[in-house]
């Protein structure tokens, strides 16, 4: 049981580190990780007393 864990926990951190590296160098690959830039106008109603 603990030989699975501790392969668990290899994994795990094998992964975050190649998610790191995939954040560093994706955009040189051609990812493109910016949001769609969107203008949003909504009517804002002011003392509506």
């Amino acid at each position: 049981m603990g030989r699975l864990i501790k392969w668990l926990f290899i994994l795990a951190i094998l992964g975050v580190i190649g998610l790191t590296g995939y954040a560093y160098v994706g955009p040189f690959l051609g990812a493109d990780f910016s949001p769609d830039q969107v203008e949003v106008r909504e009517k804002v109603t002011l003392d509506a007393s």
